[in-house]
């Protein structure tokens, strides 16, 4: 795939205006995601598998892996240690990549935003990377993502920032101030792809869920 082909790639996905037409433009994507990604330098990973590693231990109990993608963070994850670790993700094209690797105990196909199929306070922790950005999924992804994860337990997001300062700023302040959740981490603002001409920043957090 040429420079022009990816930027494309992804400016369909931040112009996407459904579920339907990210999912469609990631299943076409899936083969060549990883290696487009590794040039453009992508970061999101690494920031966010270094964040969790602060808060998480290794036999912590299951993690979610939301919006997984081909697996970018589950081969680190198993690289790293940690045993059990699911992925979700909208696009069957990119979690059939992500099974081909065998990371992951089990693979779901589900969009964040809508009611996930997992019951309440299941996992451990939750990671989320280059899932809260244009075109994808903003603040209305973050409530069932509470749901699911135990009291105690963590959910590291990476998100672009000028959702934070439109809407998760002010709800996660809500969201502490009911006693829900602490925000325990934020990177501040960086360029999650350096190699991008033009990339916004993003930021990456740690949520303790209370």
């Amino acid at each position: 795939m040429t420079t022009d082909d990816k930027t494309a790639r992804l400016g369909s996905v931040y112009q996407a205006e459904s579920t339907e037409d990210v999912a469609r433009v990631y299943d076409a994507w899936a083969e060549n995601y990883d290696s487009d990604m590794s040039l453009a330098g992508y970061r999101h990973p690494a920031i966010s598998l270094a964040i969790l590693a602060r808060y998480v231990p290794k036999d912590a109990g299951p993690l979610l892996d939301a919006g997984a993608g081909t697996g970018l963070i589950g081969e680190w994850l198993a690289i790293t240690g940690y045993p059990h670790v699911e992925a979700l993700d909208l696009s069957r094209g990119m979690l059939a990549v992500a099974e081909r690797k065998g990371v992951y105990r089990a693979l779901h196909q589900a969009a964040l935003g809508t009611t996930l199929p997992f019951p309440d306070n299941h996992f451990a922790a939750i990671i989320s990377a280059g899932v809260f950005t244009s075109g994808h999924v903003g603040i209305e992804g973050l409530d069932d993502l509470l749901r699911i994860c135990r009291p105690g337990g963590v959910i590291v997001l990476t998100i672009k920032d000028v959702l934070w300062q439109a809407s998760f700023k002010q709800r996660l302040a809500e969201l502490e101030a009911d006693g829900i959740c602490a925000l325990i981490d934020d990177t501040g603002p960086y360029v999650s792809m350096p190699g991008e001409a033009g990339t916004t920043p993003s930021r990456c957090i740690a949520l303790r869920v209370a």
